[in-house]
């Protein structure tokens, strides 16, 4: 019985390239050559090689012309990543694709991250970095890149989802108090102790950090924009690993400029890979190229789940344990 054919768009850690050339006929994408942004040239190559089931990733243009673009023979798309909001799911589900994600595998990892931001951001880390490596450092100096410490700040988490909360575990290690809004309060055994906030006002205007966690989508289009930022406290962190639609970046880096924000730490860009070029000269900006979930053991992990849903699926004929 021949294998199913699988459309994988991205390079891949070897060891999951490995199993789906094992477990399917591959098509795969060894040296990440870029035509997975053109959602016109996936549909293409899905219909060239008459693929069962595409494995694309966060970022590719799985949108409505893409989906609409596929052919016959696809049965399930299948993302390496959580989010999904590059892929027009409902779309999908009304052509009778199954959609499928990677949950629960990255959100220790994503939660690093973010705490690696919320330090860098705290401690001016970029700065010190930057000027150790131009040569500038003419050693230690009682008032030299002070920045501010986390203990005792208070940490406000927007978006307490499992990601969410692994911050708030790490931040406790910190002496922070955790401060959280959400759609609807979180049972007691999940809060652990964080303060639920049911408006924005309230949320703001205590918290010393806030770090972004909301999905992506219009009702969380540019949610941190000008008017929220000037109910935060002046001198304020701010730390998005979430979505990067989800901050205005006019208004954040006008607020980083006047001081209302001292400093912020990114991990995600509206439109990325492309940055909005008045981070760029900022010194009080700390930018990382979506490294949320870049460990070894959680890219494995995620490879492994992507695999795990195509199999039940397209082999087995199975429901895929994580649809969307």
């Amino acid at each position: 019985m021949s294998k199913p054919v699988l459309l994988v768009t991205r390079k891949l850690p070897d060891a999951i390239e490995a199993r789906a050339a094992q477990e399917f006929d591959a098509r795969l994408n060894p040296n990440d050559e870029p035509w997975f942004r053109d959602g016109a040239e996936i549909a293409r190559r899905a219909a060239a090689c008459e693929a069962a089931g595409i494995l694309c990733a966060a970022g590719d243009p799985m949108g409505e012309a893409t989906i609409a673009a596929l052919p016959a023979s696809v049965r399930i798309v299948t993302t390496f990543s959580v989010g999904t909001d590059h892929v027009a799911v409902a779309a999908a589900k009304a052509r009778g694709l199954k959609v499928t994600n990677t949950p629960e595998v990255l959100s220790f990892a994503t939660a690093e991250c973010a705490m690696t931001l919320m330090l860098m951001a705290a401690r001016r880390a970029g700065e010190g970095e930057r000027m150790v490596r131009a040569g500038a450092w003419e050693g230690w100096a009682p008032t030299q890149l002070m920045g501010v410490t986390l203990e005792g700040k208070k940490l406000g988490i927007l978006g307490f989802g499992r990601i969410g909360r692994e911050v708030a575990a790490m931040a406790r290690g910190f002496k922070m108090e955790i401060h959280y809004r959400d759609m609807n309060r979180l049972p007691p055994e999940l809060e652990q102790g964080a303060i639920f906030h049911d408006s924005d006002d309230s949320f703001l205007s205590t918290i010393d950090v806030i770090s972004m966690h909301v999905p992506g989508g219009e009702a969380t289009r540019k949610w941190l924009n000008a008017e929220r930022l000037a109910k935060m406290k002046r001198g304020a962190l701010v730390v998005n690993t979430g979505r990067g639609n989800s901050v205005d970046d006019a208004a954040l880096v006008e607020a980083l400029k006047s001081g209302q924000i001292r400093a912020a730490g990114l991990d995600v860009y509206d439109g990325e890979p492309r940055i909005f070029p008045g981070y760029l000269d900022l010194p009080n900006v700390a930018l990382l190229p979506h490294l949320g979930s870049a460990t070894i053991e959680t890219r494995l992990a995620m490879g492994h789940r992507t695999l795990d849903n195509l199999a039940a699926w397209l082999i087995r004929g199975e429901e895929p344990p994580h649809q969307v």
